[in-house]
């Protein structure tokens, strides 16, 4: 089995506080799916083991991989014996991005999986395991336009974003998550409210009124020149808004007009290689036949 599993955007990020029993911080989003995806293959094998193929050097082989870990969550909950499996990753979203790359390709595995041993877990129970994986698994789980509220664990499913060209740019810098919150934490910043406006913004189906509202509290914490030049350079090439996604560093431009984004991502792809054109989508993932 083959799946196209889909990067995700966000279109706004809130931290909202933290919650008592663990410190972790509770988060406030608008996620967007989005068609650059990874491809994720599923393949059974009579070895007892789950081994993980990919081009990428950069991403782990083994059980550190979100790939590795969701395939043994998934055998555990199912009750299932794992008679060996091989995973094969085609990476094109970029790592360390703000993307969600290892958390759709871990929604890809339970997703897969379930429909190979026909173990009938539902939708909500997918999630549940997706959650102990990574906080964006849910969603991408989900997939479509979704406010995501909580550590990740509460995914409601909004009207759809219109159709619209992403050209999106991965620049040379990489951020930490964990160093993203830490800066968030030593700043006295309040509680920002961008979330609020994109829903009213999504339910009147209005591009401009959804570009008005994105809003990333991480972008407004690091305040990082590469991104704010790119954020700008997207603009004079015709980007009706942009924005930085997740904790970073990729930075997205909106389009209303279709030749306008391909050249912007023909210029931008000469200096940063992980530059792509892309579109919204429905749906989390997609079996290729």
């Amino acid at each position: 089995m083959e799946i196209l599993a889909h990067a995700k955007i966000n279109l706004t990020l809130d931290i909202v506080g933290k919650r008592e029993e663990d410190s972790y911080h509770l988060l406030d989003m608008v996620m967007q799916s989005i068609t650059l995806s990874d491809t994720v293959g599923l393949q059974e094998e009579q070895t007892g083991e789950i081994r993980i193929e990919c081009h990428d050097s950069r991403v782990p082989k083994g059980q550190e991989n979100t790939t590795y870990r969701a395939a043994e969550e998934f055998f555990r909950e199912a009750g299932i014996k794992c008679p060996g499996l091989r995973i094969r990753l085609r990476k094109w979203i970029p790592p360390q991005a703000g993307l969600g790359g290892g958390s759709t390709d871990a929604a890809a595995v339970l997703y897969g999986l379930n429909r190979m041993y026909g173990a009938k877990l539902s939708p909500e129970r997918l999630r549940q395991i997706g959650l102990r994986i990574g906080a964006d698994v849910p969603f991408c789980l989900t997939g479509g336009t979704a406010r995501v509220q909580g550590i990740g664990e509460r995914v409601l499913s909004l009207r759809d974003m219109p159709d619209c060209p992403i050209v999106i740019c991965k620049p040379t810098i990489n951020v930490s998550t964990r160093e993203a919150y830490q800066k968030y934490d030593l700043a006295s910043t309040g509680h920002a409210a961008h979330t609020e406006r994109m829903v009213t913004a999504i339910d009147k189906k209005s591009l401009s009124a959804i570009c008005d509202a994105l809003g990333n509290q991480f972008e407004d914490v690091l305040d990082l020149p590469e991104v704010n030049t790119l954020k700008e350079r997207m603009k004079e090439m015709g980007a009706i808004g942009t924005s930085m996604t997740g904790s970073g560093s990729v930075v997205y431009g909106i389009f209303s007009d279709r030749e306008q984004a391909a050249v912007c991502e023909k210029t931008l792809k000469k200096e940063y290689p992980e530059t792509f054109l892309c579109e919204v989508c429905r749906e989390p993932m997609r079996v290729i036949p």
